[in-house]
């Protein structure tokens, strides 16, 4: 952190959300010298769902946070088990009776020579942020009540009665948080809540050894368990990679149901095993993605998105991760997405010398990954339509959709993230106006604050 200037009082960042983002930036504020409390609404840390990738951004903002970080991540990932496929992201297959291959076709393996086939279970990956957090930084059973925003900090209201103040908060704490409609209620309330996009998922863990036996080999000899998979088809999307350093099989069950509204109060939706069976029967898929769900606790999970996010703050409240661009999972990069925004936003805060200057921190932090992060939620839909076999022009030839899937995720995994921090960190002192020397320290000029009247919205507990 910068030093104090003019008198006034040191940066302290609330971060509200113990996920992958905001562990990711508590990461990168303790790196940058930054003062900060990480507030979690749960006893203790904890993942939701279980396999994750990263792509190469990902692991390159891990690195550029802490060189450590990505060490660790590279030692517990997972690759393909194929020799050879190092590179290779997925097997494009169809998810019907014998895979194509009663039709003639077989696997066709998608990826970049810039992309390495990685993987690990969350709770590792948790496992990997948390391990130098500092214990006395993070506050659990901590849930946020209310946030009072006054015109130089934040007073934050807590259920268990206690107030805190802060210089700003950021909210991590995904798509149903609380600090999205403090960002947009006012000026935009239509975009505050996520949109079903017309799909739910089911999950399941298997053992590799039992995915092994179930799903056998495909028709190259290779072990159909042992390799990232995409299996397509016009109603259904199954998923299948290693974790668990090649001990577990994770597999994500995608039914599309065309629905424009999830129809339960609860975003997840407990059925029974029939009902779970019958989603995928009805299609005609692989009967041996249907011995698969043997595994799969019969709860669908319903999958939404933020397709328009105007602007990732307002005034001291600053959004990152799902809280600001949720997305659909089909180019696994909404974690990746949640590590950049760390990466990038700890550096500016590392930059901040006063509270004064967080205006123009986050003007900063909005105008480099807003429109990234964004472009990175619409395409992931596109994605969605090529893989039901949906696509204008594309359809269910899966050389074409193999040849899309070949380009199409460049621009997200060959990215120069440092260059992002370069540009954000030149807007900054843009906006501040810094870099003039007097006697050997720098004169600071602070931007003009957003207009935002002072405001308290009080949120059900």
């Amino acid at each position: 952190m910068g030093a104090v200037f003019n008198g006034q009082e040191p940066l302290h960042i609330a971060i509200i959300g113990a996920g992958i983002g905001g562990l990711s930036l508590a990461n990168g504020l303790l790196r940058q010298g930054v003062s900060y409390t990480l507030y979690e609404a749960a006893k203790c840390y904890s993942a939701v769902g279980a396999g994750v990738g990263l792509g190469p951004n990902a692991i390159h903002a891990l690195d550029a946070i802490d060189h450590r970080l990505s060490a660790l991540y590279n030692d517990i990932s997972s690759g393909n088990v194929t020799p050879g496929k190092d590179h290779v992201m997925m097997d494009g297959m169809l998810l019907e009776e014998g895979f194509g291959e009663k039709r003639g076709l077989k696997p066709i393996p998608y990826g970049a020579q810039c992309y390495n086939r990685t993987s690990a279970h969350r709770k590792a990956l948790l496992d990997i942020l948390t391990s130098g957090i500092p214990i006395n930084t993070v506050k659990f059973n901590y849930r946020v009540k209310s946030i009072d925003q006054k015109s130089d900090r934040v007073v934050i209201a807590f259920d268990n009665g206690e107030v805190v103040e802060a210089s700003c908060v950021i909210g991590c704490d995904g798509v149903k948080g609380v600090t999205r409609p403090l960002v947009l209620g006012q000026k935009w309330p239509d975009l505050v809540k996520a949109k079903y996009t017309g799909r739910y998922v089911y999950r399941a863990v298997v053992p590799m050894e039992k995915a092994m036996e179930v799903l056998g080999k495909d028709c190259l000899g290779n072990e159909i368990a042992g390799d990232a998979r995409m299996m397509m088809h016009e109603g259904a999307i199954i998923t299948t990679f290693p974790i668990s350093r090649g001990k577990e099989c994770n597999m994500v069950a995608f039914k599309f149901d065309g629905r424009s509204e999830w129809p339960y109060e609860e975003w997840t939706h407990p059925v029974s095993k029939e009902t779970m069976v019958k989603d995928f029967e009805e299609l005609g898929v692989d009967q041996r993605m249907i011995r698969f769900l043997d595994w799969a606790t019969p709860l669908q999970w319903s999958v939404h998105d933020h397709p328009e996010t105007p602007i990732y703050y307002n005034h001291l409240i600053c959004l990152l991760g799902d809280s600001a661009h949720a997305t659909t999972p089909h180019q696994a990069s909404g974690a990746g997405q949640c590590i950049e925004d760390a990466f990038v936003l700890s550096r500016l805060l590392g930059l901040v010398a006063a509270p004064t200057q967080l205006d123009a921190a986050f003007r900063a932090y909005d105008s480099i990954r807003r429109p990234r992060a964004q472009k990175v939620v619409q395409t992931s839909r596109e994605a969605a339509d090529i893989f039901t076999l949906k696509a204008p022009g594309i359809g269910a030839d899966m050389n074409k959709i193999v040849a899309n899937m070949n380009e199409r995720f460049l621009w997200i995994w060959d990215h120069d993230l440092l260059a992002d921090a370069e540009k954000a960190k030149s807007e900054f002192y843009k906006l501040t106006e810094t870099g003039k020397q007097r006697n050997g320290s720098v004169e600071l000029k602070s931007a003009p604050m957003a207009n935002v009247e002072e405001v308290q919205i009080l949120l059900a507990a």
